[in-house]
């Protein structure tokens, strides 16, 4: 930018000391013939009041102008004629009226000499001010370019500290209101948005990490009882009783169910992270809950479940929903004992536009520090008899849906856990 700006400066300079010399050398020549030709004007004038040649002579003397009258009679006043020359300029005037001055002529001359003196001074001086300005703007533009441009030096090494790994650095501008001033601040917000997806990324991987070591660990244990089961049934002899090869295969069979149940419910948690995919249609909320009601008390007759609330219908995944559903009433199962009490409540939140439907039961509940905590994967209650992903992909679905999961205290304050499906009522209808 200093060199453009010194080469704009270089190219515009001679041009105008040579605009500036045109127009001095063509004013002073204008003013010059102005001068000889006023001076010539007042000759004629002072003739017709009859002034005295001498007098004449004096009064339209000037600086630089030569003077020489002639009479008719040949007498001369004032200086002496000179030869004209390249160098003198000359006026001459017959003058019209006067005793003495009728018909004498009038010289005039002046000596251009100083004239070309002036503008060689003019130039001169025009050529030491422009270098002077040139050399005087070339430090100022380098001084004031550093000033301006420190912005910049500090945004190029924050970013060589970034990209050595030193994070936290800001700019901070102190000012917005310029184009240096907004880069800055831009710029500030991009390491921030940066540094923030790194955070994001940095704990993702982490999690990830995390989560396979725990995936692992907990694959571990039903594998190891199926290699168990199965070294053990391959190393039974003939007279082995029927009663253990049973208890043995049926050992691996529940291992092996075990093992396939966490595989999918891992699977499940990828689709999640990737983006689920629903197939949504409308859903009768009562139906579906009768229809697991009916299956939970197959598997636990003892287990009184009872259903409230009116007949609404949503727009979602019926298989999802299912699979919440499923996983809220079979926590409570395992909560109660197979012997607890457990309420299905279904209602509407006109002000909120949402459907919610409530699955409470009457076991320990939840303390309240870990009531987040349990949506966490591979995280066991005292309780629980699962993998720690039944309500990490409950909460994964009903999000998926726009809705949310939560945990909360029984609104009757009786002891308990109570879980809140809640989903978006938009395109929900009433039944009658």
């Amino acid at each position: 930018m200093t060199v453009t700006a010194l080469v704009v400066l270089l190219v515009v300079l001679p041009i105008t000391g040579l605009a500036v010399k045109a127009i001095f050398d063509a004013q002073a020549e204008r003013n010059l013939n102005t001068l000889l030709n006023g001076r010539a004007q007042l000759a004629q004038q002072l003739a017709r009041q009859n002034v005295p040649p001498a007098n004449l002579v004096r009064r339209i003397d000037a600086d630089g102008v030569r003077v020489t009258l002639t009479l008719r009679g040949g007498q001369q006043f004032g200086a002496p004629p000179v030869e004209p020359t390249g160098q003198i300029r000359e006026v001459r005037a017959t003058l019209q009226a006067g005793q003495r001055t009728r018909g004498a002529t009038l010289i005039l001359t002046a000596d251009t000499s100083l004239l070309d003196g002036a503008s060689r001074t003019l130039r001169r001086v025009l050529l030491i001010s422009g270098g002077a300005a040139l050399l005087i703007t070339a430090l100022g533009l380098i001084l004031g370019m550093r000033f301006a441009l420190a912005p910049l030096d500090a945004m190029t090494s924050l970013a060589r500290s970034i990209a050595a790994g030193r994070r936290g650095g800001r700019l901070q501008p102190t000012r917005t209101d310029t184009e240096l001033g907004r880069t800055a601040a831009a710029f500030d917000e991009m390491l921030d948005s940066l540094e923030g997806a790194e955070r994001t990324a940095r704990g993702s991987e982490q999690r990830m990490r995390q989560f396979v070591a725990d995936a692992a660990h907990e694959l571990r244990t039903p594998i190891a009882g199926l290699q168990t089961a199965a070294e053990t049934l391959l190393q039974l002899t003939p007279d082995t009783p029927t009663q253990r090869r049973e208890e043995l295969e049926l050992l691996l069979v529940r291992e092996s169910r075990r093992a396939g149940t966490l595989v999918a419910d891992l699977l499940e948690l990828a689709r999640i992270d990737a983006g689920l995919e629903l197939r949504p249609r409308p859903v009768h909320l009562r139906a579906l809950a009768k229809a697991q009601i009916d299956r939970l008390r197959l598997v636990a007759p003892s287990l009184t479940v009872r259903l409230a609330g009116p007949d609404l219908s949503v727009f979602a995944d019926p298989d999802r929903l299912t699979q919440i559903l499923a996983n809220l009433l079979d926590n409570a199962r395992n909560a109660t004992a197979g012997r607890g009490e457990v309420d299905i409540l279904i209602n509407s939140a006109a002000e909120h536009r949402t459907i919610e439907i409530v699955v409470q039961d009457n076991g320990p509940g939840v303390p309240p520090p870990d009531r987040e905590r349990i949506f966490q994967r591979l995280v066991h209650g005292e309780r629980s008899q699962g993998s720690g992903l039944g309500l990490p992909i409950a909460r994964g679905f009903a999000r998926a849906h726009g809705g949310e999961l939560v945990c909360t205290d029984r609104p009757d304050g009786r002891p308990g856990a109570c879980f809140r499906l809640r989903l978006p009522a938009a395109t929900t209808s009433l039944t009658p």
